[in-house]
C-alpha cells in the first residue's frame, strides 16, 4: 500500500475514533421558535467549541406543557441531561433533589438572575436570558392627541393625566388595556414598596398594596384605560398592536407581536412609572436557566454545554438576532443595545428594569402559580364591577391567610 493511502486510512480511523469517543448530551427546551435558536447555537456558533470538547449535543424540543414534561421525566429517570427551567416553576424542579448545582463561575452574570436561581444556598441553573416589564407607547397617537411622550421619569399620576388627555382628545382610543393579572399589575404593586412575602413568609395586602391596587383598577373609571376583555383582548400588547390603546405594559417579547401584527407601528419605550409616594418603580424578572439533571451519566459534559450555551459569544449572537436579552452583566454596554431603533430601545429599557427600583423574580415559593389567584380574582372582581376595592382585598387576604394556615 502506498504511504499516501496508509496516511489517509490512518486519518479516517482517527476521525472515526474521535467521533466514537464524543459524549452525547441530550438537552431539552421549548419547541416553536426556540428550535431554530438552539440549533443555530449548536450547529453554527458553538460547533467548534463542542467539537474541541468532544461533545455531541442532541436537542430534543418539547411542545406543550414543558414543566409537566420535566416533572414526569425527572420522576421516571428519563429526563434529558440538560434542560430549561423557567423561574416560575423552578422551585418544583429544584425541590425534587434531581437537579445538580452548577459548577460554573457565576460572577459574570447579573446578580438578580443568580439570586433568582439560588435554592438552599446553591445556584441550580445558569440563566440563559431574561425579560422585565416596560411601558411601550404609540408615537402617532400621542402626536395626534398633542400629548408629550412618556418619559423615564413618569409617575403613576403623570402617566394617568396623559392617558386621560389622549382619550378626551381621541375618544376611539383608550390609554391602556388593564388586565386582571398579577404578572402586569405587579410592576405597580412592587413600586409601592409592598413585598409579596413578609419576614414571616406571609402575604399581607397592606396599605401600600391597596394604594397600587386602587390606582390600577381606578384607571378605567378615570377614563385612562379600558378592561382588555371589553375590547376582546387578553393582553396589553394585543390592544397596542391593534392601536386600540396608546400604551402597553409588556416585555421585549412585544417585538414579535408588533412584527407580526403591526410592522409599520411608530413606537417607543419608557421605563415603568414610579409610585409618586414611594418614588420607586417596580418590576418582575422573567427568566429561564439551563439546569443539569443530577441523575445524568454525563453531568460534567452537561455542565460544559450549559457554560457554552450561556457564554458571552453565544449570548452576543442571540442578542444580535433580537431574540432575547443576555444574562451576562458585561453585555449591558453592548453597542447593539445603544442604537435608537424601537427594538434596540425596548431591549435597553428592559435590561435597565433588571435593577430599577423594587424588583422581584416571577416565582412564589412552594405555592407556585396558585399564589397569584387571590390577587387576580380581586382585580377581576373590581374591574368587572362585582366588588369594591375594600371587599375584593378582604376576600383576597382571607385566601392568603388560609394558605398560610395550611402550611403550618
Amino acid at each position: 500500500m502506498h504511504k499516501t493511502k496508509i496516511l489517509l486510512a490512518g486519518l479516517s480511523l482517527l476521525a472515526l475514533t474521535s467521533a466514537a469517543s464524543a459524549v452525547d448530551v441530550r438537552i431539552s427546551g421549548w419547541g416553536g421558535a426556540e428550535v431554530a435558536l438552539v440549533n443555530g447555537l449548536i450547529t453554527d456558533v458553538l460547533a467548534e467549541d463542542l467539537k474541541a470538547a468532544d461533545i455531541n449535543v442532541v436537542y430534543e424540543p418539547v411542545d406543550g406543557d414543558f414543566s409537566q414534561f420535566i416533572t414526569n421525566a425527572l420522576s421516571a429517570g428519563t429526563a434529558p441531561d440538560l434542560f430549561y427551567t423557567d423561574i416560575f416553576w423552578s422551585r418544583a424542579a429544584f425541590g425534587t433533589g434531581k437537579v445538580e448545582p452548577t459548577t460554573a463561575d457565576t460572577s459574570p452574570f447579573a446578580p438578580n438572575l443568580i439570586d433568582a436561581f439560588t435554592y438552599d444556598g446553591k445556584v441550580m441553573a445558569l440563566p440563559k436570558d431574561f425579560n422585565t416589564l416596560a411601558l411601550q407607547y404609540n408615537k402617532d397617537i400621542f402626536d395626534d392627541a398633542g400629548v408629550a411622550y412618556p418619559t423615564d421619569d413618569e409617575t403613576w399620576a403623570t402617566l394617568q393625566d396623559k392617558l386621560v388627555a389622549i382619550h378626551a382628545k381621541l375618544p376611539d382610543v383608550n390609554g391602556l388595556c388593564v388586565v386582571p393579572d398579577y404578572a402586569r399589575f405587579a410592576a405597580f404593586a412592587l413600586g409601592s414598596g409592598w413585598e409579596p412575602f413578609n419576614a414571616e413568609g406571609k402575604t399581607v395586602l397592606d396599605g401600600n398594596f391597596k394604594r397600587a391596587f386602587a390606582w390600577y383598577t381606578g384607571l378605567v373609571p378615570a377614563g385612562a384605560a379600558v378592561a382588555a376583555a371589553d375590547v376582546g383582548e387578553g393582553w396589553t400588547g394585543g390592544c397596542f398592536t391593534k392601536e386600540l390603546t396608546a400604551v402597553a405594559v409588556e416585555g421585549a417579547w412585544i417585538i414579535g407581536g408588533i412584527r407580526d401584527g403591526a410592522p409599520n407601528l411608530n413606537w417607543g419605550t419608557a421605563r415603568i412609572p414610579k409610585d409618586p409616594e414611594s418614588g420607586q418603580a417596580g418590576n418582575l424578572i422573567f427568566t429561564v436557566g439551563w439546569t443539569v439533571n443530577a441523575d445524568s451519566a454525563v453531568k460534567d459534559a452537561a455542565q460544559k454545554v450549559a457554560e457554552l450555551l450561556t457564554s458571552e459569544k453565544a449570548q452576543q449572537w442571540v442578542l444580535e438576532q433580537g431574540l432575547a436579552l443576555p444574562s451576562r452583566s458585561a453585555l449591558v454596554d453592548n453597542p447593539w443595545l445603544q442604537g435608537d431603533t424601537p427594538e434596540q430601545t425596548v431591549n435597553r429599557v428592559v435590561f435597565a428594569g433588571l435593577s430599577d427600583g423594587n424588583v422581584e423574580p416571577f416565582f412564589f415559593g412552594d405555592l407556585g402559580g396558585a399564589w397569584m389567584e387571590p390577587i387576580n380574582t380581586a382585580l377581576n372582581s373590581v374591574l368587572t364591577g362585582e366588588a369594591d376595592v375594600d371587599t375584593a382585598l378582604a376576600a383576597a387576604q382571607a385566601k392568603f391567610d388560609g394558605m398560610a394556615a395550611q402550611k403550618q
